[in-house]
């Protein structure tokens, strides 16, 4: 199963998507969690929030894809483990989706996705540790995106809302674009924010959407050469290395690939 024929196949669905998260004018459809009594308390603007619940919102529109196109759909056993759904097609080929969402931080970028570990199994592909089948297992790594902007109106949490106001609430946020790419094509050349040893994205929308990253001219090949010898200077210091490399074109310099 070619990687691109996959990513055209779920790219037809993001009608779908966009009709299970958004009302007409663009808002997100979720305005906050109800209890027992009817009581409606306001979401925060927290990114791990909204994309658990997006996530949820479109898994069975995903599921029903896969079942529509003849794929079997492994799901991963732990939430940190990788990817978030294995596509098997019946020719046994496995497809790796994980699902992303970012906001928007202006008119052509956002804050950012990070695509997986660039240590652990994708380094040791044989392995099964974290992973739900061995990284070279896979025909291919794709994500399917979901970039949104957060709203500028003030969000009281502290306020409980009865679900006759319901349609006052304001969605924290609106304005979803959808997107699905291999992981290579979109990655950037620097780590994700934070600590952690994450694969970071390119930014601007225009290029996440198109598949326009930095790896793009070289080829997976490269993708994954750069960023299996990539070290962060904790991982130097740990080796008593100094850090071969920062950026693409000090990469290509040191494999003797630039012109």
């Amino acid at each position: 199963m070619p990687a691109d024929e996959f990513c055209e196949q779920l790219s037809k669905y993001f009608d779908e998507f966009q009709k299970a998260l958004a009302t007409n004018k663009g808002d997100w459809v979720i305005k906050g969690f109800i209890d027992v009594y009817r009581n409606i308390y306001t979401i925060s603007i927290d990114t791990k929030v909204i994309s658990k619940i997006i996530e949820l919102m479109i898994f069975p529109l995903i599921a029903r894809f896969g079942e529509l196109n003849g794929y079997k759909i492994v799901l991963c056993e732990y939430q940190n483990h990788y990817p978030d759904i294995t596509f098997i097609s019946k020719n046994n080929k496995k497809i790796a989706l994980d699902l992303k969402s970012t906001y928007r931080i202006g008119d052509n970028q956002v804050n950012g996705f990070t695509l997986g570990a660039f240590t652990g199994y994708f380094r040791n592909r044989g392995s099964t540790k974290n992973i739900t089948f061995a990284y070279n297992e896979y025909e291919a790594h794709v994500v399917l995106g979901i970039i949104y902007s957060r709203t500028k109106e003030i969000i009281d949490e502290q306020k409980i809302h009865s679900i006759e106001e319901i349609d006052d609430i304001v969605s924290v946020v609106k304005d979803f674009t959808f997107l699905v790419q291999e992981k290579w094509k979109i990655a950037g050349y620097n780590p994700g924010s934070g600590n952690t040893k994450n694969i970071g994205s390119i930014k601007k929308i225009v290029d996440l959407v198109k598949g326009n990253g930095p790896f793009v001219p070289y080829g997976k090949k490269i993708f994954d050469d750069y960023w299996m010898n990539y070290l962060t200077q904790d991982m130097a210091n740990a080796i008593d290395s100094v850090i071969p490399y920062s950026n693409l074109d000090e990469y290509l310099k040191w494999k003797g690939l630039s012109k």
